[in-house]
């Protein structure tokens, strides 16, 4: 499944994925604390969260658990951003992130276990 979230929702996700499960008053202290956000913006944070299908909402006392798993999420950012920035090819994107970069011995041994996996 593919997701368009913006960061705002990403920081709700990242508190629900580190807590498992948390109140909303919870949720409003930790983004409080992280970034700064007032109760209100987590609030409507998380009901926008909630109407992607993102969040799950429950009572009693407004608890919130994550939908999305954390690798969900890369996964669709991952290919979101291959699809948009590399025309689909993934090996684009490898070869973007290793231009210029000198590999160790181990970092090439990894990579070709990590091809050899994939095939």
């Amino acid at each position: 499944m593919e997701y368009k979230i913006f960061d705002s929702e990403l920081k709700i996700l990242e508190i629900l994925w580190e807590s498992g499960e948390a109140s909303a008053r919870d949720v409003a202290a930790q983004a409080m604390e992280l970034v700064g956000w007032s109760k209100t913006t987590t609030y409507t944070m998380l009901k926008k969260c909630v109407e992607k299908g993102l969040v799950e909402r429950s009572e009693p006392g407004f608890r919130c658990r994550a939908l999305v798993s954390r690798r969900e999420v890369q996964r669709s950012e991952t290919r979101g951003l291959i699809d948009r920035m590399y025309g689909g090819s993934a090996d684009r994107l490898v070869a973007s992130l290793l231009d210029g970069k000198t590999l160790s011995s181990e970092e090439i041994v990894r990579l070709r276990q990590l091809v050899e996996e994939l095939k």
